[in-house]
């Protein structure tokens, strides 16, 4: 399990799981169209609850965001799935640099609140960050004993690149660049002294606009 559920919904009486359910179904509509950072008050406005209701059930914003990331962890497992499936350590570490990259862009403002678990292990997406570490690391381990991946590199280093390739992802085009050209830069850095070719040293997998995926 990816994420540390607020509460088990056996527990909860059946007009309780009903109230519980709709806010989780109107909450991920909310975060997709305005982000995380949406308003908790249109949520339970929408869901047909009170505020009060609502911070029972989900006592903080990170709480709301963690059970609604819970219901989208059964892609990205299968997309690692996938890649662990892989028989080239480096194209299955692409691969799932790429799925975690596309997890962590799921909405808007997203990376913030996950970096921020990162750091405070009190929060209840900390165990989401945790997780995604982990298997992050046993694609890097992987790769670094084929010797497809620095040994340098390490796997909060790689969950907080991916982050931040997230977190630029929606704004580049207000400052005239691309996601692709950010991911190059992640990837090659700025100097003019790497090519294309090198892409099948990195760690982290570029755009076709920069390299091939495999």
């Amino acid at each position: 399990m990816i994420t540390n559920r607020p509460e088990e919904k056996g527990s909860l009486r059946a007009d309780a799981r009903r109230n519980r359910d709709s806010i989780l179904k109107i909450a991920a509509r909310h975060f997709a169209a305005h982000g995380v950072n949406t308003s908790l008050d249109e949520i339970a406005r929408e869901a047909k609850v009170g505020p009060g209701t609502l911070y029972r059930h989900f006592p903080t914003r990170e709480h709301l965001l963690c059970e609604v990331l819970h219901q989208r962890q059964e892609e990205l497992l299968s997309r690692r799935d996938e890649a662990s499936a892989k028989p080239c350590a480096q194209t299955a570490l692409r691969a799932w640099m790429i799925a975690l990259k596309d997890y962590l862009s799921a909405f808007n403002g997203l990376p913030q609140p996950l970096i921020n678990a990162f750091e405070a292990q009190a929060s209840p997406l900390a165990v989401t960050c945790s997780t995604l570490v982990s298997i992050t690391a046993e694609f890097l381990s992987r790769a670094q004993a084929e010797g497809a991946a620095r040994q340098s590199v390490s796997a909060p280093a790689l969950f907080l690149s991916a982050a931040g390739s997230a977190f630029v992802r929606d704004k580049a085009g207000k400052y005239g660049a691309t996601p692709e050209q950010i991911e190059e830069i992640l990837a090659f850095g700025y100097l003019n002294s790497g090519t294309v070719q090198d892409a099948a040293n990195l760690p982290y997998p570029i755009s076709k606009a920069g390299a091939p995926h495999d």
